[in-house]
């Protein structure tokens, strides 16, 4: 989506003013990309889709500088990188972004820690909540669901390794529901295909059809940092770079936890 410059009512005063704040926090030598015609491309995983969309949105009423923020699944987002296309900034899991940098993907010395994010448990609304206040009752409440679903991204790769550690993953395979990509968990407890739900707290907040229990007790908890860097073929780098110093800035706290994630 293209976000565009919209006129300001009392209501902003608040929003206006946090996305000041954190401009006052991007380097100075960056202003004069500031004011590009050109709209800065930006690519993201769906977990953080609507930070993004949210900070980038600030970040272009206050610079006027265009920003067009497009979100899809972590796998698919890295094949078209790798694939070449053009693209200004990449925002992945933080070992997806050295991947890139590696392959030659994105620049060298680009990486930019955003965010991080832990992953939560969901059922349908009005449904049972299970207890999943330890390693023991996460474990009694996985065993106990007719299906599951978990998303194909970092949180899901951790939970199916937790889940051979346990030694059940082979008991409930047939119950897993596997998400396409780009498809919220969310959506699958909410319609009844999914009894129980793991994905990245931002991806389950504020989802209709479903209940948030909580996030997963800290013994086995799994928190993913998300990295933004510059692709190699951006033709802005330097305003690239501005874009990614308001995204990590302190300043943006506030907004990441509205969000339910937190700063790296």
């Amino acid at each position: 989506m293209t976000l565009h410059s919209a006129p300001h009512s009392t209501s902003d005063t608040a929003t206006l003013s946090m996305a000041e704040a954190l401009l006052s926090c991007v380097p100075t030598v960056y202003s004069k990309f500031m004011m590009s015609s050109t709209p800065l491309k930006m690519v993201s995983s769906m977990a953080t889709r609507e930070v993004l969309a949210e900070l980038a949105s600030q970040y272009q009423r206050t610079t006027l500088q265009a920003v067009i923020a497009e979100a899809a699944g972590g796998v698919d987002i890295a094949k078209r990188v790798q694939a070449g296309e053009a693209v200004d900034v990449v925002v992945l899991a933080s070992d997806a972004i050295d991947k890139l940098i590696a392959e030659g993907k994105l620049l060298a010395g680009s990486r930019v820690d955003i965010v991080k994010s832990g992953v939560a448990v969901a059922v349908r609304a009005g449904a049972n909540w299970p207890a999943i206040d330890s390693e023991a009752a996460v474990t009694r409440a996985v065993l106990a669901a007719k299906t599951l679903s978990y998303s194909t991204g970092p949180s899901g790769v951790y939970l199916e390794k937790m889940f051979a550690r346990w030694g059940i993953l082979d008991d409930i395979r047939n119950r897993i529901v596997v998400p396409p990509p780009g498809v919220p968990v969310a959506s699958l407890v909410a319609d009844g295909r999914a009894e129980l739900g793991f994905q990245q707290l931002s991806e389950l907040m504020n989802r209709p059809g479903i209940d948030v229990i909580g996030p997963l007790p800290p013994a086995i908890q799994s928190v993913t940092t998300f990295s933004g860097g510059i692709a190699t073929a951006c033709r802005q780098p330097e305003a690239a770079r501005a874009l990614l110093a308001y995204l990590a800035s302190p300043a943006a706290a506030t907004v990441k936890q509205h969000f339910g994630m937190h700063s790296a």
